[in-house]
């Protein structure tokens, strides 16, 4: 008996990580669909549209690693429920934005608490399934509900935007987080890394404040021109600041991203078509969501 409630809170567990996970991947695609909506709402230009969209991501993917090595660290369930609380909240901001600004301010916000969700689920997940057969169906569901919210991501957006208005899709966020709070301090053991790795403060500062200058630059071109002299000076600043990144990694004994990881081929050819597949898919949602929408003559040339 007792080795059942123990089985069943496991694959308990397992249910509220994968329904984090979901949020986060859901949160990628539905946004895209409520673009048009928030033009004729904020009246957001086409550049403030893509830093809404892209606040998130820099954020997300700046800390992800830093973060993850925090839970490791302090107790991956205390980082997990405060990435909780933080999108949900993030979320909220959101979904009552009065102006583009506030909700690109948002977007990072969001983008906070879900570095401090992805890592730790997968982290809580290994530590709850010890058996080897059941921590391949579990990695294996956890890691389908990616999938699964980018498909969903669409069709639940265009159904809230039908009835509610567009800050319905990020409201809708709110009371899963809520419950997955209350759900995970009861059912998520805590655990953390008997011999975790230093923080990397530097590296994390070095890749976001890089990150930021390159698609700053890439996103203002259009309307600045790609010769302009801020346009310029910022490309070659974030040349300048990943470089610097990518020496600072190579001789720290504390990395943040292990740039040895790269020297694999196929990993690094994993890499690349991932992060290209990922580019086209993310570029075509973006466009054929405002370009198509009603309210694109609002967008600026």
């Amino acid at each position: 008996m007792q080795v059942a409630q123990v089985t069943r809170h496991r694959w308990a567990t397992l249910a509220v990580l994968s329904v984090t996970l979901l949020l986060i991947s859901l949160d990628t695609t539905i946004l895209n669909v409520a673009l048009p909506s928030i033009v004729r709402g904020l009246g957001a230009s086409s550049s403030q549209l893509q830093w809404i969209v892209d606040a998130y991501a820099v954020v997300f993917a700046g800390l992800l690693l830093s973060v993850g090595a925090l839970g490791d660290r302090v107790g991956r369930k205390w980082i997990f429920l405060a990435g909780l609380v933080v999108f949900a909240g993030g979320s909220a901001l959101a979904a009552e934005s009065v102006s583009p600004d506030r909700l690109m301010l948002a977007r990072a916000v969001m983008g906070v608490g879900a570095a401090g969700l992805m890592p730790c689920t997968l982290s809580i997940l290994t530590n709850v399934f010890t058996e080897e057969k059941d921590r391949v169906r579990a990695i294996g569901i956890w890691s389908g509900t990616t999938g699964l919210g980018v498909a969903l991501g669409p069709i639940l957006g265009g159904f809230l935007l039908a009835h509610f208005w567009w800050g319905s899709v990020f409201f809708i966020n709110v009371p899963v987080g809520l419950l997955g709070f209350a759900a995970a301090a009861w059912l998520v053991p805590n655990s953390r890394n008997p011999t975790p790795r230093r923080p990397d403060p530097v590296g994390t500062a070095l890749s976001i404040f890089g990150l930021g200058l390159l698609l700053w630059g890439i996103i203002e071109a259009p309307g600045r021109g790609w010769t302009s002299a801020p346009i310029m000076a910022a490309l070659l600043a974030a040349g300048v600041v990943i470089m610097s990144f990518v020496i600072w990694e190579l001789h720290v004994d504390h990395p943040m991203l292990p740039l040895q990881f790269f020297t694999n081929r196929r990993y690094s050819a994993a890499i690349a078509a991932l992060a290209l597949v990922l580019f086209a898919l993310v570029g075509v949602f973006f466009l054929s969501t405002w370009i198509a929408g009603p309210y694109s003559a609002h967008l600026d040339e």
